[in-house]
């Protein structure tokens, strides 16, 4: 192990850590742990993709699995922009496969093969590369429409730009987006995203024209704005926080519906008052998880356990 790479994997350890804190005793509706409460599992997948980032999650992947009367649409998870999946949803992936969804996760915007950082393609280019995956996995799992939960980039611009301009709207039965990046972000935003790189010891700098397509007014950001936010048949539901300073501001996360019931935004301080969770710890957070499975499924009426610290950027 080189020492950049043991500088790295460390400073991923130790912000998991972080991110995940200690796993509680008992959910306050009585069941156990969740697996996005089992930091040592989370941390070590974290760490790991540091020197392998193609390698799936825990929990997804798997092209043998069959959408069940109970879980009908399988699940494809969508990193954001200078992340990869085994980083991203080291937490929610497993958390997902355990409720008994077929879960998937996509690799896209890749600047070379087997590169830590993904995302970083221009946002058109990448859609046709998530338009490609989704039709694999309705392929191999025979399901007519999927579900689609992204981060960041993954659960704004780029999944928004599928569905309305590579046919991803007969596709899709529900778009997720956990902060995602809708409208854009401020300039601030990309540097904030560049900071919080640099903490975790994974980059100093920001290259890739996906970046430049998040920022507010950019061609793309108009583009999916003409005509309205949403396309015809497919339900939306944004999980954004208060605290986040790489979508800034945050309230660019919300989107508008037609008719206004075709979109639910939530924020997570409305169910947890105090949480500090920002924009690359929100996918690591029990209460945001809890949100996407109730999403999922609205039948899901569990209450979001609420955690004092989580990741605070």
């Amino acid at each position: 192990m080189t020492p950049l790479r043991t500088v790295c994997a460390g400073a991923l350890a130790v912000v998991a850590a972080l991110v995940c804190g200690s796993p509680p005793a008992q959910a306050a509706d009585g069941r156990g742990a969740d697996p996005a409460d089992l930091s040592p599992r989370v941390v070590a997948e974290i760490a790991a993709s540091v020197f392998d980032a193609d390698t799936p999650p825990p929990g997804a992947n798997d092209w043998s699995c069959k959408p069940s009367a109970k879980r009908p649409r399988p699940v494809v998870l969508v990193h954001g922009a200078t992340e990869n999946p085994r980083q991203n949803f080291a937490a929610l992936s497993p958390a997902l496969k355990a409720e008994g969804y077929c879960v998937f996760t996509v690799i896209y915007g890749e600047v070379k093969k087997g590169d830590h950082l993904k995302g970083l393609g221009p946002v058109p280019k990448s859609a046709k590369e998530l338009a490609a995956f989704v039709d694999k996995v309705r392929k191999a799992t025979k399901a007519a429409k999927v579900d689609l939960v992204g981060h960041s980039q993954g659960g704004g611009l780029l999944p928004r730009w599928y569905l309305k301009y590579e046919g991803g709207a007969s596709k899709v039965h529900h778009l997720i987006g956990i902060a995602p990046t809708n409208h854009g972000t401020s300039i601030a935003g990309i540097g904030a995203l560049a900071q919080g790189l640099r903490l975790m010891g994974l980059a100093s700098v920001i290259t890739g024209q996906s970046t430049a397509d998040m920022v507010v007014g950019s061609e793309v950001n108009k583009q999916l704005d003409a005509g309205g936010d949403t396309v015809p048949g497919v339900r939306y539901t944004t999980v954004n926080t208060i605290n986040d300073v790489v979508n800034l501001p945050f309230t660019n996360g919300y989107l508008t519906g037609k008719p206004a019931s075709q979109v639910t935004n939530l924020t997570v301080q409305d169910f947890c008052p105090f949480s500090f969770v920002g924009h690359i710890g929100v996918v690591y957070d029990p209460a945001v998880e809890q949100l996407v499975k109730s999403a999922l499924d609205p039948k899901d009426d569990r209450r979001p356990r609420c955690t004092p610290v989580v990741l605070p950027f």
